[in-house]
């Protein structure tokens, strides 16, 4: 099954790939590598995920959040491969930020939302390295960022 397809299956909407705000690239292509700067938690209206988890948001709330720039970051994917996602060979790394509470201790369960819809819609190729991080603050005051980094062929 093509990946085009199971996204469909699993009832997924991609959002459109936005163009970076500042002074740095979406993506970019090295060699056979794919990098994706970090994609933000924006939902399924365009609306910021705004907060800071542990005291606005619980940790399976934070983890759809999570979710979200994984959609975000298979948006861009399939933007740099220029609508072929069958170029992506296997997810290499995801780094997750969580902006969270000096005592919120569960990053790992957050970042776990990107983490399983990456798996979930490219399988094996989907299993990857990773980091959890917590910070103190994140752009426009979103609760999660993730980047990524592809093989592609």
């Amino acid at each position: 099954m093509s990946t085009d397809a199971k996204i469909k299956e699993m009832g997924l909407v991609l959002p459109k790939a936005t163009d970076p705000v500042g002074s740095y690239v979406a993506t970019k292509i090295s060699s056979n590598l794919l990098y994706i700067s970090g994609q933000i938690s924006i939902d399924a209206d365009g609306q910021l995920i705004k907060g800071k988890v542990g005291k606005d948001f619980n940790t399976e709330q934070a983890y759809k959040a999570a979710q979200r720039c994984a959609l975000n970051i298979i948006a861009q994917a399939k933007k740099a491969c220029s609508d072929d996602l069958s170029r992506i060979k296997s997810c290499v790394k995801l780094t997750g930020f969580v902006n969270s509470t000096d005592d919120f201790i569960e990053q790992p369960k957050v970042v776990n939302g990107a983490s399983d819809l990456i798996k979930d819609v490219f399988g094996d190729s989907g299993a990857h390295t990773r980091a959890a991080v917590s910070t103190n603050s994140l752009p426009l005051g979103v609760a999660v960022e993730v980047d990524a980094i592809f093989e592609i062929k």
